[in-house]
């Protein structure tokens, strides 16, 4: 099923709205601060439909957004485990850091797919994202322990999967990836 493509940003304006301003639980604090994200959300959607495309298969939206509150809780996961792992590395004395670029090449594609990569790696404590490799479809990862590169890459691997079905992406999540490599030092790929 296919709808125009402003409305349905409006509504994520709307819903946007909504969370930012996080209202009081009453009813009429809701309903306010719902009219109020109307009146702004479908004016600016409207405005800036040229930006995105004229319709949207509605269908893909619906199929996506499990996948999205699957992404959102994995990535909030990875980000406490790291924060703790982190932590425990800044106060342990003589903390293991063994700090390592790695190439991840990525299944995913679109702009918006690699960059929900990108910034999910450099979001989480002791990794970031350094560059794209747009030739090869690849992310340069800085991280603050490379001895278990594969541990390291695991996480951006399912959040990966998630992302080829949300932004419908050709490949699928059953897809291999390439290998991982390791840009510094003489150990090789991997």
């Amino acid at each position: 099923m296919k709808t125009r493509t402003w409305p349905v940003f409006g509504l994520v304006l709307v819903a946007l709205w909504l969370f930012v301003r996080g209202p009081d639980p009453t009813l009429d604090a809701v309903v306010g601060e719902l009219l109020f994200g109307v009146l702004i959300g479908f004016p600016v959607a409207f405005l800036f439909r040229r930006f995105y495309a004229d319709t949207y298969h509605l269908d893909r939206g619906i199929r996506a957004v499990p996948y999205a509150v699957l992404y959102v809780l994995v990535f909030l996961q990875e980000v406490v485990v790291a924060n703790l792992d982190v932590a425990y590395r800044a106060v342990a004395p003589g903390p293991p850091i063994e700090p390592e670029v790695i190439y991840v090449p990525l299944r995913v594609e679109t702009d918006l797919g690699v960059t929900t990569i990108a910034n999910s790696i450099t979001i989480t404590p002791g990794t970031v994202t350094l560059d794209y490799d747009e030739e090869f479809n690849g992310l340069y990862v800085h991280v603050i322990d490379g001895r278990n590169v594969e541990e390291v890459v695991e996480p951006i691997r399912t959040w990966e999967d998630y992302a080829l079905v949300i932004f419908d992406e050709e490949l699928d999540p059953g897809d291999r990836p390439q290998r991982v490599t390791i840009t510094g030092g003489d150990r090789g790929g991997r």
